[in-house]
């Protein structure tokens, strides 16, 4: 597969994602702030905007501009509509390798998004929000029954996995603060799609420490950091099998997808809360240095050449 095909499908999976947890989050958030009027908006929603990345600068924030700075804005690359589109000229970059189901989905999500954003503006951005979640769903039941299980689906899945373990770090970096007992944790379990999964697990009791383990270290639950780590290091594994010989080497990439998993295997659940925020800062960073592992792994194999000595002269 060529290196440029598996980047835009690589970074497709990630935006189609990203597009989906910020929708899950936002989501969430907004109801929170609408519904409980001891919430100050301003620091909830910096408080959110940490969790995404996004700098607000110096205006005082409200619920109406958190939805238009994290939904809505072109501007923001970071944003729901800047992911939508992302993931839209993605594919469209790399239309022989994606099947015309999945383009088409994504190119109808996108030029439907001014006619919910109008709609959403007058009636709330719960509409919106749910809008980019079903074609989110939309788009994953489309690739799993469209796309060979080759190389494409494994760079698809493999971004996809890399950018929901990053959120889910990201959603509980949100809450470590928070007393065992805090409301805050159902908010999490919520934005991650988990609410239900998660109770019915834990027989409906709930308390810092269970939600921790089961989104860090659930073997089961798709949505988890552990699974998710795991099916990228598969991806890695089946993209170059030469790597499992008994010498035991191993790519960057996926040496640190193994540290991390690992890491998160073999730890005693006792000690799982014990210095949380700097466990999941580090976590964080693996995340972000596989993501440029595979980056040079696949898709940069050599340095940019800048040619010198060769003007043109007039």
């Amino acid at each position: 597969m060529l290196a440029r095909n598996a980047e835009s499908l690589y970074w497709i999976g990630r935006y189609v994602e990203r597009a989906d947890d910020t929708a899950r989050i936002l989501n969430v958030s907004v109801h929170q702030l609408l519904e409980d009027a001891t919430i100050d908006p301003d620091t909830a929603s910096r408080q959110l905007l940490a969790v995404l990345g996004i700098v607000p600068g110096e205006i005082e924030l409200d619920v109406w501009k958190l939805t238009e700075l994290v939904a809505y804005s072109k501007e923001n690359a970071a944003s729901i509509v800047g992911s939508i589109n992302s993931a839209r000229e993605n594919t469209r970059g790399a239309r022989e390798v994606v099947s015309t189901e999945l383009w088409e989905c994504l190119n109808a999500t996108w030029n439907a998004v001014p006619d919910r954003q109008r709609y959403a503006r007058r009636a709330g951005p719960h509409a919106f929000l749910s809008f980019v979640e079903e074609r989110a769903a939309m788009f994953a039941g489309l690739a799993d029954s469209t796309m060979s299980r080759d190389d494409g689906w494994l760079f698809l899945v493999l971004g996809r996995s890399i950018e929901r373990a990053d959120m889910v770090v990201r959603l509980l970096l949100s809450r470590v603060h928070d007393r065992a007992s805090s409301p805050g944790w159902i908010t999490v379990l919520r934005s991650a799609g988990a609410q239900d999964t998660y109770l019915r697990t834990f027989r409906g009791a709930l308390d810092a420490g269970r939600v921790v383990q089961f989104l860090l270290r659930d073997t089961l639950f798709p949505r988890s950091v552990f699974h998710a780590l795991r099916q990228a290091e598969d991806c890695l594994r089946e993209l170059d099998p030469s790597l499992n010989t008994r010498g035991n080497e191993k790519a960057e990439a996926l040496r640190l997808l193994g540290r991390a998993r690992s890491e998160l295997e073999f730890l005693r659940p006792s000690d799982l809360l014990e210095d949380l925020p700097r466990r999941l800062g580090a976590l964080q960073n693996s995340i972000r240095d596989v993501g440029e592992a595979v980056s040079m792994q696949y898709f940069h194999t050599s340095p940019w050449v800048a040619w010198r000595g060769a003007e043109v002269s007039l």
